[in-house]
């Protein structure tokens, strides 16, 4: 089964309308433009302003509903850290309220594809805070049995035994089909340029072993990106009712 992330987007999004507003804090990597108009684009549909701040108008960006640092950026953490948790749709601040939008996306994924999650051995290859800490735990959460590994901890070697595998390393065509158990649940959350083009840690032909597969752009992306602003609403919507009903993380 290959997911289509674009259609499961659609279908988040037409769930949701509202007139809220979203800063995103840029710094100067180029690449970052590309991945902020998805935002954009995905917040026409769904009614919400998206107005961009550079890490000077931090503050200015802080009046918004919801509040994106955009990595990479200089000083990420000193900003991360002045993201009130009931502004912090990304969840990379302090005591998120919300779960990160990856992590919700691969959730969104194992769900709708049916996969029992409940003491299935799961590896997830990368740390990294957008994608594999996040989903490492959330996978956890669910009753995985989770091991994590990278390049340079770890032995790639255990993907063998795996029945899910969640990436996130962030290099192209790292995970060939030989190093995978025949019928895993691969999602690859690992994005990165090559010659001009978005690529994953998967090897395309890695879809001919897995029983579920994210390709990489079109899998777990829009997803993500849906799940932002799912987040969003969320928030917003308990501020305005005054209700205080979400706890830490």
């Amino acid at each position: 089964m290959i997911i289509d992330g674009k259609k499961i987007a659609n279908e988040i999004l037409d769930g949701l309308h509202g007139t809220y507003t979203l800063g995103i804090v840029m710094g100067s990597d180029t690449t970052s433009n590309s991945f902020v108009r998805m935002k954009e684009r995905a917040a026409a549909r769904v009614g919400v302003v998206v107005k961009r701040f550079s890490a000077e108008e931090f503050d200015q960006a802080l009046v918004c509903d919801g509040v994106i640092v955009q990595l990479p950026i200089a000083d990420a953490e000193a900003l991360l850290a002045k993201i009130p948790p009931q502004k912090d749709v990304d969840a990379l601040g302090k005591s998120p309220l919300v779960h990160a939008p990856v992590a919700e996306a691969v959730k969104e994924v194992l769900t709708r594809a049916g996969v029992a999650v409940k003491n299935k051995k799961a590896v997830v290859v990368g740390t990294g805070r957008l994608v594999g800490m996040p989903c490492a735990e959330l996978l956890r959460e669910m009753g995985a049995d989770v091991s994590v590994v990278t390049l340079l901890q770890g032995s790639l070697g255990e993907l063998k035994n795996a029945e899910i595998v969640v990436l996130g390393a962030g290099s192209p065509g790292l995970i060939k089909p030989e190093m995978l158990k025949p019928g895993v649940v691969l999602i690859d959350a690992g994005t990165s340029e090559q010659s001009g083009k978005v690529v994953g840690d998967a090897d395309p032909a890695c879809a001919e072993v897995a029983s579920v597969f994210t390709p990489v752009p079109g899998g777990i992306g829009p997803i993500a990106v849906a799940m932002i602003f799912k987040n969003l609403f969320v928030l917003a919507a308990e501020k305005k009712r005054g209700k205080g009903t979400l706890m830490p993380l």
